[in-house]
This record gives C-alpha cells, sequence and structure tokens, in this order.
C-alpha cells in the first residue's frame, strides 16, 4: 500500500446479495443471472442490456485489497454500475438497494481504511429513494450517492427527482454518476457503445442538469461527472452558442460554460492532452483520481497515471490523488 493517501473513486463493486435477489427475483421484472461456458456470470436485462462478465475481482474483497496494494490505492470508493436497480419494480428496487448499500457498509466496516462507497438509491420511485436515503445516511461507510445518467424514460432534470436532489443536497452527499448504456443500432459494432456512448450519456445527462435548472435549484449539490465529463467540455462552445440564438435555451441566467466549474470529475479520460485540458479548463481542485476498476477497459496503473504527469505541480498531484475527495467525502 502507498505511503502517500491515494483514493480511486470510481470503482465498481458486485456484492454476492445483489447479484443473488437478482438471480431469485429479477425474472419477473424481465432479468437474470446467467453463466456461461468459462464460469463467467452475467447479468440480461431483457434483450437489450447485459453486464458481465462479473468476475470474482469485482467481488471478492481480498483480490480487489491485493490489486490496490499493487497500485499503490489505499481506499476505494465502492459503487455500482449498470444494470443499476431501476429495471426493477418498487418492491424489488427497494430491495436490491437495501442489499447493495449493507454490503458496502458492511465492507468498510471489515476495512475502515480502505474501503467506502456510494449508495444507490430506487430512483424509480421518489417517495421509496427518499426513504432508503434517510436510512443510509446513518450507515458507517456511505459517503455518497450513486446515480445513473438517466433513470428509465427520464431524465436527471426530472422534477419527480427534485425532492431527493434538496434532501441530497442538505446532507451534504455528493451525487456521482454513472451513464447506462446507450442502446442504439449504430453503436453494437466496434464496442462504440462504451467508446462513444458513455461519453455522450454523460454529456446528455450534464446538459439536463444545466439547461433543466438543477444546478441553479440546488447550488450546495456536488455532482461529480465520469470520464473526465465525458464529451461535455469539448460541446461547451456549441452550448454557449445555443443558449445566444435559441429561446429553447434560454432556461438559465448565465452561458452553459460557466457551470463546468460546478461539477468535479475524475482521471478517466485515457489521454494526458485532454486531462491537461480540463485540468486547465475547471482546476485540478475539482479532480480526482478514478480508475474504472475492473472492467478490461480500466486504467490498470491510476497512480502512475497522475504521478507520471509532468505538467502537474506536486500540489496538484496531492490534490488528485486524495485532497479533493478527502474533502469532499468528508474522510
Amino acid at each position: 500500500m502507498a505511503d502517500t493517501p491515494t483514493i480511486d473513486i470510481h470503482a465498481h463493486y458486485f456484492p454476492e446479495s445483489y447479484i443473488k435477489l437478482i438471480a431469485d427475483h429479477g425474472k419477473r421484472c424481465g432479468t437474470t443471472v446467467t453463466t456461461d461456458g468459462s464460469g463467467a456470470t452475467f447479468i440480461q436485462v431483457g434483450l437489450a442490456l447485459r453486464t458481465g462478465p462479473i468476475t470474482s475481482r469485482f467481488i471478492d474483497h481480498g483480490e480487489r485489497l491485493a490489486e490496490m496494494d499493487r497500485q499503490g490505492v489505499r481506499m476505494h470508493a465502492l459503487s455500482l454500475t449498470q444494470p443499476m436497480v431501476y429495471w426493477a419494480d418498487d418492491d424489488l428496487g427497494m430491495k436490491l438497494s437495501v442489499a447493495y448499500n449493507d454490503a458496502i457498509s458492511a465492507a468498510h466496516r471489515a476495512h475502515p481504511e480502505r474501503l467506502i462507497g456510494f449508495a444507490c438509491l430506487p430512483f424509480q420511485n421518489s417517495r421509496l429513494a427518499l426513504e432508503e436515503l434517510e436510512r443510509v445516511s446513518r450507515l458507517p461507510g456511505i459517503r455518497g450517492v450513486y446515480m445513473a445518467t438517466a433513470v428509465r424514460d427520464r431524465e436527471l432534470s426530472d422534477r419527480s427527482f427534485f425532492p431527493v436532489y434538496e434532501r441530497i443536497a442538505d446532507l451534504g452527499l455528493p451525487i456521482f454518476l454513472h451513464p447506462m448504456m446507450i442502446n442504439n443500432e449504430r453503436l453494437k459494432q466496434f464496442y462504440m457503445i462504451n467508446l462513444c456512448g458513455n461519453p455522450f450519456e454523460t454529456a446528455i445527462a450534464a446538459c439536463h442538469l444545466i439547461f433543466g435548472g438543477v444546478m441553479d435549484a440546488f447550488p450546495k449539490l456536488q455532482v461529480n461527472l465520469p470520464h473526465a465529463g465525458g464529451a461535455l467540455t469539448i460541446l461547451r462552445g456549441r452550448m454557449d452558442r445555443g443558449f445566444q440564438i435559441r429561446g429553447e435555451c434560454k432556461t438559465i441566467s448565465r452561458k452553459p460554460s460557466e457551470y463546468l466549474k460546478c461539477f468535479t470529475y475524475d482521471t478517466i479520460s485515457y489521454s494526458e492532452d485532454i486531462l491537461q485540458d480540463l485540468i486547465k479548463l475547471v482546476g485540478a481542485e475539482r479532480i480526482m483520481m478514478g480508475s474504472d476498476y475492473c472492467f478490461d477497459i480500466a486504467y490498470e496503473e491510476p497512480v502512475k497515471i497522475v504521478t507520471q504527469m509532468k505538467s502537474l505541480s506536486a500540489e496538484q498531484r496531492t490534490q488528485i490523488l486524495w485532497n479533493n475527495a478527502a474533502a469532499l467525502l468528508k474522510l
């Protein structure tokens, strides 16, 4: 383990209790857990969405801690990923959220210096989301809320989410977003569902938060955008032009590009030049280290991505590796 404190704020986790609930009860909502000939586990939601392979590295704490030690990562902030819980009916969605959040808290209690996590809420029902939010806000190890870039057919600007945003902000918990795969025929080849789909899905969600008035309505709400903000920052000129000339974009009082510093970001850009541009645009104080553990596209050396950037000062490296996240997550 590294002597210098480091935290990976984008590290995925599938507890056995979550997978078992889907295996036992998911079929009534069109979702199953399957295993292929090699023993790999997948979660299949209808015909459109398949998550996996969910290997033991996603589940087993020992394997995770060993890899963290190899990478020089002191702490993981655990988070779910697709298919989240929004595909489920209210009863199962709540049970999945409770199981996931309890598993995070148990992981933290077992390894308090190494593992914390972001709560999953059944956002498909705002009343239930608020109920679970109150419960998890008192659980050891919960340091934020995880949310997809859309909930079923509702965008993040949907007014049904506003009471939940208000309470999250009051509790001082940040929201960490993650894309749900865009299921479009044009993206099915060449892994474009991730290479192109995820970055633009993040940008779309952020635009709904900006133009939909969420960031204005809840100025204390902290929202982290994954994958270094996806495509959002390169669209800032286009968004500003729309705000300038289009009536339907005049829903906010200042240029959309001025909201970029309302968000925080992780380091997962896969390009030092792009990461440096992001730092120049929003400041090192808004960037936190992430890896996307443990998908095949993940950074294998997330700490070195930061330490080997010659353009960063020692202070900026420390900010990105630990200080920014420690302050945001109240560590």
